[in-house]
Order: structure tokens, then sequence, then C-alpha cells
């Protein structure tokens, strides 16, 4: 539970959860936080390796269909990849009482990623027209972690994926995000993995800030 924060459930699953079981459950909890019978959630979890698309995924970004099981995902976005090594936080939140501006959903959404990364090191940053979270690799932008989330009747579900010591060779089934021309990164690559134990309890301890962006203005994120 995160503190000073008690209708919000904090629930971290071990072990690999099925995408199909996850995306159930996702369904089914943001109806009941919706009809009012069930607390808001933010979720942990890590998923075996699989692809998901999103609702403006192109077939022609997915370039290794067999590699991994592909799940259309009803979140926005294009093709992401998920699987070991890398943190799932998703995200239920009644938004009808947190502002009803989706918008400024994302952009805090966006911050709570960079405020994890700051606290071991990594500068990351949003990229105009580009969302998700970035940081500079040898000198390059690359994409650390990644964005795609639904609201259905002002519930949010679906969330944020932050890449802490995944197989980045995986994300070569696919055009991240469509986004050719950019490279993929990960915490372990930057040389600054601290494991997922670290990783949980830095966002846990930012969630506060995160949840108080909601109810500023968007350009104030």
């Amino acid at each position: 539970m995160i503190q000073g924060h008690p209708e919000i459930e904090w629930r971290v699953t071990s072990g690999q959860m099925p995408y199909q079981e996850a995306l159930a459950e996702m369904e089914a909890r943001a109806a009941a936080i919706r009809e009012g019978s069930a607390r808001e959630l933010i979720w942990l979890l890590e998923h075996p390796p699989l692809y998901t698309a999103g609702t403006s995924a192109n077939p022609s970004e997915l370039l290794e269909p067999e590699r991994f099981p592909v799940f259309v995902a009803g979140r926005g976005g294009k093709y992401t990849y998920h699987g070991p090594g890398q943190r799932i936080v998703y995200i239920l939140l009644d938004l009808e009482k947190r502002g009803k501006d989706v918008r400024r959903f994302v952009h805090s959404v966006e911050a709570w990623v960079i405020d994890v990364l700051d606290r071991f090191g990594i500068a990351a940053f949003r990229a105009p027209g580009r969302v998700g979270i970035w940081t500079m690799d040898a000198g390059q932008e690359a994409k650390i972690g990644a964005i795609g989330v639904r609201v259905r009747r002002w519930v949010s579900f679906h969330g944020l994926s932050l890449n802490i010591h995944p197989d980045l060779s995986h994300f070569g089934g696919i055009v991240p995000c469509g986004l050719p021309e950019f490279a993929v990164t990960s915490m372990e690559r930057l040389g600054r993995d601290a494991g997922v134990e670290a990783v949980d309890q830095a966002f846990a301890e930012t969630a506060a800030t995160f949840l108080d962006r909601l109810e500023r203005p968007c350009g104030s994120v």
C-alpha cells in the first residue's frame, strides 16, 4: 500500500504473470473501480517474452511474428515487447476524481519514470512527438521506458514498462513503438542495474509525487 494513500492497493506479483491473465484481471478491476466496488490499484509485475499490439499498431512493424506470442492489447500505441528483466507497472486509477485529463495523466506517468531513473543516476527525459521515456546511450537518444495506457469510463489501465535488464535482442522482432531510427536501452546497459527490488522501492517512494501531479495543470508536470 502506498504510504499516505490508503485507498490505493499496491501489489507486487512475483514470477512471470501470463499476459492474458493480467489483461483479464485489469479489465475486471477497472470495471469494479468504476462501479465503486474495488479500490484503485498500482500493480508491479513481469511477463514472459511476448509482443503486444496497441491500437495504432501497423502489421508491417511486426518483423518476426513467430518469435514470441503476439497479443492485441487494447492500449494506445504500436508494437512493444514485454519480458523478463522488464518491470511492468499497471496503473488503475479513477481519473474522474483525479482531474479527468488524459494528457496530464500520461505526462504524470512519464514524470514518474523519470523520477525513478533519477534515483539511479540516469538522466531521462521526454521527447517531443514521441511518447515514452528516453535517455542518452553512447551519445544517441535511446528508449528505456514505454508508456501505453487506456482509459475507459475515466478509469485508467495498462501503464508503463521500464527496462531494467531485459534481453535487448528480443526487441528485434518488432519496430519498437514504430520508431526504427531509435535504439532501445536498459538500466543494465547503462551500468545502473540495481535489481528489481530496488526499482520497486523507487516506484513506491515516488508514487505520492506521481499522484500529486495528477492534480496540477499539464504544463506544470
